[in-house]
């Protein structure tokens, strides 16, 4: 079993930036949930601005990056995920030691963004969800659970309503894998009108500027962003500085400007370790 236990900030890789402003050079490699694609343009614009540094981002799915990180066909300075699961993938001797902690950064609800232009708009705003996008012809996009967390979180949507309130249409949905996207993708998709809907983190379809439709009869299924250093980070320095700004006021309002939810003062302002009780 693991016990969890909490300490306070200050802990290497997560010391907070000194009062004086001081301007860098280099770039920082941040590993990104593809949900935040849109975010990190602005993150890395005003970050540049406050400190040097520049951001290079790859962006995918979350488990999909924790995948490449224990695999070492990809190398980061910093891992922003969208679950929890995917960090502590990579905690602990058996795991690798990637991850050695980890901040809450914020949370953002699964929504069902769609085409502002779609045919289905008026059955989108007037009848449930679940009902709408069972509508002939309706183009509905969501992740690959494989390599997404949220991809699970899409799938537990529509088995959820589907066994609840028996609902076959939803079953076959959330087995067809046309309907399978990348992450990245996606917003494009319906900003195109490729797509009449698909499900999406709030603060994905609020950085893409889609509206979109809360999914009722669900509950609790969304996004945890965290952020950590990676063992091995090229610049633990820099990492160390995106870290503390993403967390300041700075970061967490541009953050919240789009969508996402900040987590509690509490959670900000400490680190989770996960320590492996002896047998």
């Amino acid at each position: 079993m693991a016990a969890v236990s909490v300490v306070a900030s200050g802990v290497a890789g997560f010391a907070p930036m000194s009062g004086a402003a001081t301007k860098h050079s280099g770039t920082l490699k941040v590993l990104a949930a593809g949900s935040l694609s849109n975010v990190m343009t602005l993150l890395g614009a005003a970050f540049k601005s406050d400190t040097g540094y520049t951001l290079q981002v790859t962006s995918l799915g979350s488990s999909a990056i924790a995948s490449g990180v224990a695999s070492k066909t990809l190398q980061g300075d910093v891992f922003l995920s969208a679950s929890v699961s995917a960090d502590r993938s990579l905690e602990g001797p058996t795991h690798g030691n990637w991850v050695s902690g980890y901040r809450d950064v914020g949370s953002s609800p699964v929504v069902l963004a769609y085409y502002p232009k779609s045919r289905f708009v008026s059955a989108l705003k007037r009848r449930p969800w679940y009902d709408a996008i069972q509508s002939r012809g309706f183009e509905l996009g969501r992740t690959d659970p494989a390599v997404d967390p949220g991809g699970v979180l899409d799938v537990d949507a529509l088995l959820g309503i589907g066994y609840g309130y028996n609902i076959a249409p939803l079953l076959s949905i959330a087995k067809d894998s046309h309907n399978v996207y990348t992450e990245q993708s996606i917003p494009g998709l319906l900003q195109a009108g490729q797509l009449d809907a698909a499900f999406m983190y709030a603060v994905s379809a609020e950085a893409a500027k889609l509206p979109y439709v809360t999914l009722s009869g669900t509950r609790n299924l969304g996004a945890r962003y965290t952020i950590a250093t990676l063992r091995g980070a090229p610049d633990p320095a820099a990492a160390t500085a995106f870290v503390s700004w993403l967390l300041s006021a700075r970061g967490r309002s541009i953050m919240t400007a789009q969508g996402l939810v900040p987590a509690p003062p509490a959670h900000v302002a400490h680190v989770a370790h996960v320590a492996h009780a002896a047998k």
